[in-house]
Formats: C-alpha cells, sequence, structure tokens
C-alpha cells in the first residue's frame, strides 16, 4: 500500500521560508510525477508546483521565481523550498504523486495528508 507523508509546514512571517517534504512509502515499482497542490479555506485545491520522472517542472504562475521543486537522490521524495513566502500563500499544502504500485499496476493518483502553511503579514 503506497503512502505519502509531508513535513516541514509552519506559521512564518511575510518574507520567511519555509521548505517541505515529502516521501512516498510502500509498494512502489516507478513513479511517474509528484507534486504540490494548496487549498485555502473556501478555495479549490490548486496546482504549485510539479516534477515529471524526467525532469520536466512546471509552476503555478503565483509562486514563479519564489518557489523551486525538487526530487530527492532516492526519487521517491520531493521537496518544495517556499522563499519570499506571502500572506496569500497561507493554505493546506498537499503532496501528490503519479505511480505505479508494481509492474502489473496501473498508473495510480495519490494524496498525502496535506500540511498547513499559515503565513503572517
Amino acid at each position: 500500500q503506497v503512502q505519502l507523508v509531508e513535513s516541514g509546514g509552519g506559521l512564518v512571517q511575510a518574507g520567511g521560508s519555509l521548505r517541505l517534504s515529502c516521501a512516498a512509502s510502500g509498494s512502489v515499482a516507478s513513479i511517474n510525477a509528484m507534486g504540490w497542490y494548496r487549498q485555502a479555506p473556501g478555495k479549490q485545491r490548486e496546482l504549485v508546483a510539479i516534477i515529471t520522472s524526467a525532469g520536466s517542472i512546471t509552476y503555478a504562475d503565483s509562486v514563479k521565481g519564489r518557489f523551486t521543486i525538487s526530487r530527492g537522490s532516492a526519487r521517491n521524495t520531493v521537496f518544495l523550498q517556499m522563499n519570499s513566502l506571502k500572506p496569500e500563500d497561507t493554505a493546506g499544502y498537499f503532496c501528490n504523486a503519479l505511480i505505479r504500485p508494481s509492474s502489473s499496476d496501473p498508473l495510480t493518483n495519490y494524496w498525502g495528508p496535506g500540511t498547513q502553511v499559515t503565513v503572517s503579514s
């Protein structure tokens, strides 16, 4: 069974930085892509950044130049370095991964439970 576990959220002042981590554990044959989404109260969940196994990266326009996504050397981890944080970045941040649990399984979308990021003004 595949699990995604996030860490690194917290409370920070505007202009500060946080680094989020996400690790996939369990039966993981291959990972097609890993990324981060966020959801603020009363708003829809939105893409923050995603990185594919080939290294292709996509960022939301609102975080370009401030956030950096990267994969760990173990390939089952993904990080999100968030700099120059703004109050509007406040949200629950969710790790997402497209994983093939075994060679005979289809690619399946997995979500972590989320970690809260709060940016004070």
